[in-house]
């Protein structure tokens, strides 16, 4: 096992294209680091580069008290798992799981005992004389697991390697990954465009968009404390609602104003601005702190908005109900199935004050209710 850090990386290719624009990253000694961000924000080609798949135009990777900038693959002492599991076809499940080893010129006393540990640690015994082409789409996972596993590297990296399979199989490999990581303790750098599983795996979450992070924080304080815009919208399902209105004062408190919708904000926010007369704002609120009962946190006092009822969607005990005012179609409120709504019917929801979220009107969108040592860039 070995920390592995990041500094100042970038790639630019052919066109001038920056994929990835100084980044920083420092992964702890055992510690499981997850990249996650939409399509084309430099999550693979970041752990590409750690790989030595990527050329690297510029900053540093260093793994252990190595500078690996110009080692080959082969010599950095990681294992990577693809999305495509790149198991050789001609080989059989055994042999797919000892070729590092024998490529290494271990004993093959060794290698025996360490594809058989490996394979019983996954549940694959069984598989060990079959090929890849006879295997489900999570045996082939498990054993690309095992190839890398029974190298015993410095550092994992992952590339996606759940996106090929169904959501049920999804979920139970997750909870695979989670436990071997538990067991094995090594050093995992993980990639993958579902926020979900960033969610549930990583002990840190890197969120990254045109290249940059933008947060890099534990799972909790992602979701509780978004540094801005993208990151709240990004993180969470269903994903944040978002209001355009402004701040005013009026009897002495801080409001958000909008035609159709009037928001007291809480004193945790309130406390650090001196907002200017009509300064516009972008009210966030995630749907599970809209209620349809002022009960418990949900208080009426200065947080009651009207909306209409457009359409419900049951989810067993939950359900999403999507709202709307004139000037706010599409806002979603995931509360308790058991409670009766119409579609077509007007009515007053509650928001959660502690669960307010206030965000810059500009296109970073810096969420101005963060107190300094909530944020966490990396």
């Amino acid at each position: 096992m070995a920390q592995v850090d990041m500094h100042d990386l970038v790639k630019i290719y052919p066109g001038g294209v920056r994929a990835v624009d100084g980044f920083n990253l420092s992964i702890e000694n055992g510690e499981f680091v997850v990249l996650v961000g939409p399509s084309g924000c430099g999550k693979s080609t970041t752990l590409r580069m750690v790989a030595g798949l990527e050329e690297i135009t510029g900053g540093e990777v260093k793994i252990g008290d190595r500078v690996v900038n110009d080692v080959p693959p082969k010599d950095r002492d990681i294992a990577m798992v693809f999305q495509n599991y790149a198991l050789y076809p001609h080989m059989t499940v055994y042999k797919n799981m000892a070729f590092g080893l024998k490529l290494r010129k271990a004993p093959k006393q060794e290698i025996d005992q360490k594809v058989r540990q490996v394979a019983s640690l996954l549940g694959i015994e069984e598989l060990l004389g079959r090929r890849p082409k006879a295997l489900s789409g999570g045996q082939r996972q498990r054993v690309a697991l095992g190839r890398a596993i029974v190298r015993t590297p410095e550092c994992f990296l992952f590339d996606e390697p759940l996106s090929n399979l169904d959501a049920k199989l999804r979920v139970a490999m997750r909870a695979e990954l989670k436990r071997l990581h538990m067991r094995l303790k090594t050093t995992t750098l993980y990639v993958t465009h579902d926020q979900e599983e960033a969610m549930t795996l990583g002990d840190r979450v890197v969120v990254m968009k045109d290249g940059i992070s933008q947060q890099c924080a534990t799972p909790l304080e992602i979701y509780n404390h978004p540094v801005n815009r993208f990151v709240a919208g990004f993180v969470g399902t269903p994903p944040m609602n978002f209001l355009e209105g402004h701040l005013v004062v009026d009897q002495g408190a801080l409001w958000f104003d909008e035609e159709t919708v009037r928001v007291r904000m809480p004193d945790s926010i309130a406390s650090g601005l001196e907002p200017s007369d009509r300064q516009p704002v972008v009210l966030g609120v995630r749907p599970q702190a809209i209620s349809d009962m002022p009960t418990g946190a949900f208080q009426a006092d200065g947080n009651a908005i009207t909306f209409s009822v457009d359409v419900i969607e049951p989810l067993g005990d939950k359900m999403d109900v999507y709202l709307s005012t004139s000037n706010h179609p599409g806002v979603i409120a995931r509360i308790d199935a058991h409670h009766k709504l119409q579609p077509g019917s007007q009515k007053e929801f509650y928001l959660d004050p502690a669960r307010i979220h206030l965000f810059e009107a500009d296109e970073i969108g810096r969420n101005v209710g963060l107190k300094p040592q909530l944020v966490s860039t990396g």
